[in-house]
C-alpha cells in the first residue's frame, strides 16, 4: 500500500520556549493521517534531566515526578523518528515544534529531515474571518472534536489532526484543489493573502490541463 498521502501531526511539551537557551521537550505525540484519517499514534513523557519549571506543570499537569518515571529523551525520539520515517508532518505553530523535533533528534544522534507545513499559516490564509487562530479556538469554530487534555500533546496533535483534515476537506470541496497534499500546503502557507485567489485559480487550471 503507498503511504504517499500521509501527513503525520505533533505536539511537543516542554520546559520553555526555545532549546537553544537549555529547554528541552518533556512529552511527544504523534498522529499519523493517510487521506485525511487517523490510521496511527505516538505518545511519550521524556526524561532528560531538566527541571519543569512551576508555571509549565500547571500548564500542563507535568511533575518533575512524571518525566523522573519516563524513558530518556534520547530513546523516545529514536522511536518516534522510526515512527515517522520520512512522512511530511504538520504542527500547529510549527516553528516551535520544528524547533524542538530538530534539536531533540540531534541531541539523540538522529538525523531530522522531514519537511514541516504549519496549521496557523494555513488557517490565516484560509478562514481571515477566523475569531482567533489558535488551535483550541478553531477547534471550536468548526465543530470539531476535542479529546483528552489540552497542553498535553496527544490531545493537541488530535486536534491538529482534525484541523488539517478540515484544511484538506475544504480546499477539496470549497476550492477545487483535488489532492492537496504536503507540497501544495507548503505553498499554500507561503502565499501571501492578496494572492490567494490566483494561486487557487492557477492550480485548479492546471489540474484541468492535467
Amino acid at each position: 500500500m503507498s503511504h504517499a498521502d500521509r501527513i503525520a501531526a505533533i505536539d511537543f511539551e516542554t520546559t520553555g520556549v526555545s532549546p537553544t537557551r537549555g529547554d528541552r521537550a518533556t512529552e511527544v505525540a504523534i498522529v499519523m493521517t493517510e487521506g485525511g484519517r487517523v490510521v496511527d499514534r505516538f505518545q511519550s513523557l521524556m526524561n532528560t534531566g531538566v527541571p519543569i519549571p512551576p508555571f509549565i506543570t500547571q500548564l500542563t499537569g507535568i511533575t518533575n515526578a512524571m518525566v523522573a518515571a519516563a524513558p530518556p529523551a534520547a530513546q523516545v525520539m529514536a522511536d518516534a523518528a522510526r515512527f515517522v520515517g520520512d512522512t511530511p508532518m504538520v504542527a500547529h505553530n510549527a516553528g516551535f515544534d520544528r524547533r524542538f523535533w530538530q534539536a531533540e533528534l540531534t541531541a539523540a544522534g538522529c538525523a531530522a529531515d522531514q519537511a514541516f507545513a504549519c496549521t496557523v499559516l494555513l488557517s490565516r490564509r484560509l478562514y481571515p474571518d477566523a475569531p482567533s487562530h489558535k488551535l483550541g479556538s478553531l477547534i471550536d469554530w468548526f465543530g470539531l472534536p476535542r479529546t483528552g487534555q489540552a497542553h498535553r500533546a496527544l490531545a493537541d496533535a488530535e486536534m491538529a489532526a482534525e484541523l488539517l483534515g478540515r484544511i484538506r476537506h475544504d480546499l477539496m470541496m470549497r476550492h477545487g484543489v483535488p489532492r492537496p497534499d504536503h507540497a501544495f500546503l507548503r505553498e499554500l502557507q507561503a502565499c501571501p493573502a492578496r494572492q490567494l485567489p490566483r494561486f487557487l485559480q492557477t492550480r485548479r487550471e492546471s489540474t484541468v490541463v492535467a
